[in-house]
């Protein structure tokens, strides 16, 4: 009987490792968009599968700046949603998209792209050592204005639109994507 039982704890001792191994190998993923956001790839990678930010990624290619947020960063991204883009006066986007509006689009994408990996809680301590607000210089060299609102955060831009993060922290190899509502304006 001793035998039976040392046998089966043996067994279950070599089983608990080899689960262990098969949990921790997989990855922590949010969803966006219909499609799972994996850590392992980056924010180019992941975007391109979501349903949701395919005006976003055609903005991104048409800017040339795919490459860019393919690379090392790390970064940190507000990434609207198609419905944000539809917020925009109606033409907006198509006049962007023009190969003549490059540089205007490439101003536009990368005022949503800070230097740096910052999570939600960084971005809250951020304005909490503000004292209500946090300054963000955008890679595009203007400022956005992150500040509390309930459990989440809202980013206002230099115009004054606001735009609210609705889903945090999805966290990529090259850096973090803060879905927003709203598309940010530089001034």
């Amino acid at each position: 009987m001793n035998i039976r039982i040392a046998c089966m704890t043996a067994a279950i001792a070599l089983a608990v490792p080899a689960l262990t191994l098969s949990v921790t190998a997989q990855e922590q993923t949010k969803t966006v968009g219909g499609a799972p956001m994996y850590a392992s790839k980056t924010i180019v990678e992941n975007a391109v599968n979501s349903k949701d930010h395919t005006t976003l990624v055609a903005a991104v290619k048409a800017a040339g700046l795919a490459e860019t947020l393919q690379g090392a960063g790390p970064f940190t991204v507000f990434a609207p949603t198609n419905a944000a883009f539809t917020k925009l006066p109606a033409g907006t986007v198509d006049t962007l998209l023009k190969p003549e509006n490059k540089a205007q689009l490439t101003g536009v994408l990368t005022y949503h792209v800070v230097a740096g990996k910052m999570t939600a809680q960084d971005l809250a301590a951020k304005v909490k050592e503000g004292g209500g607000k946090a300054m963000l210089k955008t890679v595009q060299g203007e400022m956005l204005t992150v500040t509390p609102s309930g459990n989440t955060l809202t980013i206002t831009d230099k115009k004054g639109g606001k735009s609210t993060v609705s889903i945090a922290d999805v966290m990529q190899s090259n850096g973090v994507i803060h879905v927003v509502d709203t598309v940010l304006l530089p001034g």
